[in-house]
């Protein structure tokens, strides 16, 4: 296993006096795509949120490459390469494809060397270059999200509820390109409800229930446990 670059660290934390997550601790390590699973309501978008420095914590704290980071904001963190993307695809609905992969040139990235890039991995955006994201169905916004985010070179992705309101086959076209992007070196912690296609690519799962981490391992043997976890149900979530 490669060095941790993200971490929580018995953490705990959550909205005003209520807590949501109770001593987590979560790593992330370099080039890995680590899957964050469980049913709503157990804590996973708090996690991602602490990661990126979007909610404060109560108590522990945030690692990024072995150093401290608890407290530092969200902007500090995406200069030193974390990239959220939200849940809800995250685009600028008013502003065309073109003007939304515009606003990461802020990074010194060229627009023309942006735009080249997420033609080649989406040719669907080259195609609606001028179309007012806001237009566009909810795959085409998130490849439009993730071809953004990705932009900005992050040493960290991370992805909250990616396959949201998709058809499965786009979900799929989507984590395809995550793992891609992983092989790359970018280190990938993936927040989903649904499991099945991120088994699929994750190198290790975890599973969280009520703002507990409850196990982590390898896909395989977080799917055979899924079932349990998810109310008791049978088969594969």
């Amino acid at each position: 296993m490669s060095e941790p670059l993200l971490e929580l660290v018995d953490v705990r934390a959550g909205y005003g006096s209520i807590e949501v997550l109770h001593g987590v601790t979560l790593t992330v390590h370099r080039g890995e795509v680590l899957a964050l699973l469980g049913p709503n309501g157990g804590g996973k978008s708090t996690s991602l949120n602490v990661l990126a420095g979007l909610v404060d914590i109560m108590s522990g704290e945030v690692r990024l490459a072995g150093r401290p980071v608890t407290g530092v904001g969200a902007d500090k963190l995406a200069r030193l390469g974390v990239c959220t993307i939200p849940e809800g695809r995250g685009v600028f609905p008013n502003l065309t494809v073109r003007e939304n992969l515009m606003m990461a040139t802020h990074t010194g990235a060229k627009l023309s060397d942006i735009e080249a890039i997420a033609y080649e991995r989406f040719p669907r955006l080259g195609d609606r270059r001028s179309q007012l994201a806001g237009t566009m169905s909810g795959g085409e916004q998130q490849m439009l999200a993730m071809s953004r985010a990705l932009a900005t070179n992050p040493a960290v992705l991370l992805l909250d509820e990616l396959s949201m309101g998709l058809a499965p086959l786009i979900v799929s076209s989507l984590y395809e390109i995550v793992a891609q992007v992983a092989e790359t070196g970018v280190s990938v912690l993936v927040v989903e409800q649904f499991a099945r296609t991120v088994l699929g690519i994750a190198d290790r799962a975890a599973i969280m229930l009520s703002g507990r981490i409850t196990r982590v391992g390898p896909p395989d043997e977080i799917a055979e446990e899924l079932s349990s976890a998810y109310l008791g149900g049978k088969g594969q979530p």
